[in-house]
């Protein structure tokens, strides 16, 4: 049954293809190309000017792409602002932009190919997931795959076909939710009970998002990725935009408390099974108020921690100015939104647990009559 589902889900992901590159050459972009640096010359621009610019001339190889083999001469000019720079050196493997220009195809460097990096911490991560978490891992291990399918290849269009980002992230994180508890904790009332319980804790998040961003009045422009998407889809909803951000940016330490607690509960019913729903529901409150210290501390830091070099300008920055700024404001939304997510989460899953283990569970107890038959009538 697992399996069927999987695949079910796998198949029909591929409905809603997330790029069409047909498409892309119609519209005279082709799809980037990959190359690499043969060799560099450099030519000082603006010698008298105090801001000092350099030009690469950089020879560059393309190995991977529609003009494979093909050996192209690139300007790249340096500014000295190491956000917009990418600095060539022979070898270096770059991303080249293609791109139609009516006189023919022009090419520019787009940005330094990283994806290598990204190659081997995966194998890292996907190794060291199987290894510990043996049979549950590698079931986790598919849940994060199909998680980011349906993200990537549903929500994003759906988003962009016009449909409701709230409603399409809702819908998508319960799929979600329901394939990676199933997947990890088998078809059983533990996992039925952590399903409920991040459910009714996400719709929840989603709310305080709602009431949040209204309150706030935020714009949903947080970062230059907002700016980019208006540029190019001027009729979304920015503002359920941020409201599915947070949603999203929530599910993930929510499940963690939701399974913690049900499979918690569950474990102390199946040890004692005399236990009753006030008891059971006890026990799964002493257990998650241990995890909200942790989980809500390790959210606040996550948000922190991405979000440091915000911090560290605001020593340049009037304190009431930066506290009100619209992406300030977002970043400390989002990560008490996602703290409230997981202290609601604990009394939802331990209430819903304790009575779905406890009333499904337990069964009359047949009455034993007595048996005569044996005994001597004298």
């Amino acid at each position: 049954m697992k399996r069927f589902l999987l695949i079910l889900i796998l198949l029909f992901s591929f409905v809603f293809p997330a790029n069409a590159d047909d498409d892309i050459i119609q519209g005279k972009i082709y799809p980037s190309e990959l190359g690499v640096v043969q060799k560099v010359n450099y030519v000082d621009l603006n010698e008298d000017s105090e801001v000092a610019q350099v030009k690469q001339t950089a020879e560059i190889k393309i190995i991977k792409g529609l003009n494979k083999g093909e050996i192209v001469v690139l300007d790249n000019v340096l500014t000295g602002n190491p956000y917009y720079d990418i600095k060539l050196k022979s070898g270096t493997k770059v991303i080249l932009h293609v791109e139609d220009n009516g006189d023919g195809i022009e090419y520019s460097v787009e940005d330094i190919h990283r994806s290598g990096v990204l190659l081997w911490l995966s194998v890292i991560f996907c190794g060291l997931l199987i290894y510990v978490g043996r049979k549950k891992g590698f079931y986790s291990l598919i849940s994060i795959i199909v998680t980011c399918i349906l993200i990537y290849n549903f929500l994003c269009p759906l988003v962009l076909m016009g449909v409701e980002p709230v409603l399409g992230t809702i819908i998508i994180s319960v799929l979600s939710t329901a394939l990676t508890m199933y997947l990890v904790g088998g078809f059983n009332k533990k996992s039925t009970s952590a399903v409920l319980g991040c459910t009714l804790s996400l719709i929840f998040a989603g709310l305080l998002s709602f009431v949040s961003v209204k309150a706030a009045s935020l714009n949903g422009f947080s970062s230059e990725n907002s700016m980019f998407l208006y540029s190019a889809h001027p009729e979304l909803d920015f503002v359920s935009i941020i409201i599915s951000t947070m949603m999203l940016a929530t599910l993930g330490a929510v499940m963690d408390v939701a399974m913690s607690i049900a499979s918690t509960i569950n474990e102390i019913f199946t040890i004692d099974s005399t236990k009753t729903v006030k008891e059971l529901f006890i026990s799964g409150m002493n257990v998650g108020r241990d995890i909200i210290g942790t989980m809500a501390n390790t959210l606040i830091l996550v948000y922190l921690g991405g979000s440091l070099p915000l911090l560290l300008l605001a020593s340049n920055i009037d304190l009431q100015k930066f506290i009100n700024l619209n992406q300030v404001v977002t970043e400390i939304s989002s990560a008490l939104i996602g703290s409230c997510a997981i202290v609601i989460c604990v009394p939802i899953t331990a209430i819903v647990t304790a009575n779905l283990v406890r009333k499904v569970s337990v069964k009359p107890e047949t009455v034993l009559e007595p048996d005569f038959s044996n005994i001597d009538e004298n």
